[in-house]
C-alpha cells in the first residue's frame, strides 16, 4: 500500500512539474519556422507576465522585426507602430512605441546575454522597458546587467537566424521587414 501510495505521489508531482514548465514554453512563429523559447518567470516575473499578457491577447501577431543587425540581435515588440495589419502601422515610428500598459521596473539578473537570449528594450532609462524584445544573434556581454533578460530560444535558433537584416549604415533599420506570425503559449 505504501509503494502504491508514494508511487501516485511522484507521479502527482511529474505530472505537476511539466504543466508547470509547459507554461512557460511559446511558440515564436516565423515565415521560415517555429522558434520554442523557455520564459524565465523565476528571473524576470513581472516582465515574463507583460509578455504572456501581449502574447495571449494577440498583440504581437503581425509586428515587424524593425531593426536586426548581423552578428548582434533581432529587436521586435513595438505593439503600437510595429503591428503590419494595424491602422497605425508606421515603419519609420517602428520602434517608438509600445503598448497601453505601464512601463516596467527592470529585473536585472546575472544571466548573461548569450546566443537565443531574449531580452527586453527599452531607452536610456533602465526603467522603461514596455512591449519591445530582441532575440541575441551572437554574446553580448555589454548587455549583461543592463538589460532584463526574460527567456531564451531552445528550438529553432536556425529560424531567428534567417530573419531579413537590416542597414547596419541605419542602426539596423529593416526595409519591408519580417514580422512574427504569432506568438503564443504551448
Amino acid at each position: 500500500m505504501n509503494k502504491i501510495f508514494i508511487s501516485l505521489l511522484v507521479l502527482f508531482f511529474i505530472i505537476i512539474n511539466q504543466s508547470i514548465a509547459e507554461e512557460n514554453i511559446m511558440i515564436l512563429k516565423l515565415k521560415d519556422g517555429d522558434v520554442k523559447i523557455e520564459l524565465f518567470e523565476d528571473v524576470a516575473p513581472n516582465h515574463v507576465k507583460r509578455i504572456k499578457e501581449l502574447a495571449s491577447s494577440g498583440k504581437y501577431d503581425n509586428v515587424v522585426f524593425h531593426r536586426v543587425i548581423d552578428g548582434f540581435m533581432a529587436q521586435t515588440g513595438d505593439v503600437k507602430f510595429g503591428n503590419s495589419e494595424s491602422k497605425d502601422f508606421d515603419l519609420k515610428r517602428a520602434g517608438m512605441g509600445g503598448s497601453d500598459l505601464s512601463d516596467l521596473q527592470q529585473e536585472f539578473s546575472n544571466l548573461p546575454h548569450d546566443r537565443g537570449t531574449l531580452s527586453m528594450a527599452r531607452s536610456s532609462d533602465p526603467n522603461s522597458a514596455n512591449s519591445q524584445f530582441f532575440i541575441c544573434f551572437k554574446p553580448a556581454p555589454f548587455l549583461d546587467n543592463q538589460y532584463t533578460v526574460f527567456g531564451k530560444v531552445i528550438e529553432g535558433m536556425e529560424f531567428v537566424d534567417k530573419i531579413k537584416r537590416g542597414d547596419e549604415k541605419n542602426n539596423g533599420a529593416v526595409q519591408d521587414p519580417d514580422k512574427i506570425i504569432s506568438f503564443k503559449s504551448l
